[in-house]
């Protein structure tokens, strides 16, 4: 029976994915994350918010935050949020303002095609990006890189939960860069892949050309959410392959259908 490792713990109907598969697996949590004190800016206008932490840490600020002075106060409410524009990553991201009846301008599936996204239609605008304390670096480069000005405010951190694990898995279903990170860190932490060309997630393994090895290091392959988490994950598996959606189920099924 294969055996999977999921990087995150499993709700009971995404288990039974699994045994109906009939694979076997471990369950943990690779990352922990807090929300921290901040304070919102008095006025803002366009914010950048690319997890659905960041988003669950914005919003449960930004209402808390909103004055109550008179009995227009909803109105009030109403208008100040029309007023600001979200940018964000990931649909399931994304729902968590359209449930608020917030603007979202534009959704993207990376924070590469976002940041691409701003720096063509936003080029003057200044910004506020609410974020994790680990956080990629892809975005925030990029804004620099375009002379994009923007503010940067940590509202959640992560924590790496450093579990060793003494056997073998055929898969390990991440879903989030810091996922892995927490995982290699943990049980191959001197070891790396060095590659020498971008490799293309739907590139069969044949196709993906030589690898030079630094030493032993698992040969699992790595199920992956999305393409942010894939482009971790690909520094460090051989096998990487990415869900066709970002929701835990689609991964499940992505690693259904590459063990069988």
């Amino acid at each position: 029976m294969p055996s999977l490792l999921s990087t995150k713990k499993l709700q009971p109907n995404q288990r039974e994915l699994l045994l109906n598969a009939g694979l076997s697996f471990v369950e943990y949590d690779a990352i922990t994350t807090t929300p921290v004190d901040f304070t919102l800016p008095q006025k803002m206008e366009n914010v950048i918010i690319t997890s659905q932490n960041g988003a669950k840490a914005f919003l449960a600020n930004y209402y808390k935050s909103k004055p109550v002075k008179d009995e227009n106060a909803e109105t009030l409410l109403q208008a100040q949020s029309d007023s600001v524009r979200f940018f964000v990553v990931g649909k399931k991201t994304t729902s968590l303002f359209l449930e608020k009846d917030l603007k979202v301008v534009k959704t993207a599936q990376n924070a590469t095609e976002l940041a691409l996204f701003i720096a063509k239609n936003y080029k003057n605008e200044y910004f506020f990006y609410f974020c994790g304390n680990r956080r990629r670096s892809d975005l925030p480069t990029f804004l620099k890189l375009k002379g994009i000005i923007y503010n940067e405010i940590i509202v959640y951190k992560t924590d790496l939960n450093l579990d060793v694990f003494n056997q073998s898995f055929e898969a390990i279903l991440f879903f989030s860069p810091s996922g892995v990170q927490s995982y290699i860190q943990a049980n191959y932490p001197d070891k790396l892949i060095i590659k020498p060309r971008e490799v293309n997630p739907k590139d069969s393994d044949k196709d993906r050309g030589p690898l030079l090895w630094s030493g032993d290091i698992t040969d699992a392959r790595a199920i992956c959410i999305g393409m942010t988490t894939y482009q971790e994950a690909d520094r460090y598996f051989y096998s990487c392959f990415v869900a066709n959606s970002t929701t835990v189920e689609s991964t499940i099924a992505k690693a259904v259908k590459t063990l069988k």
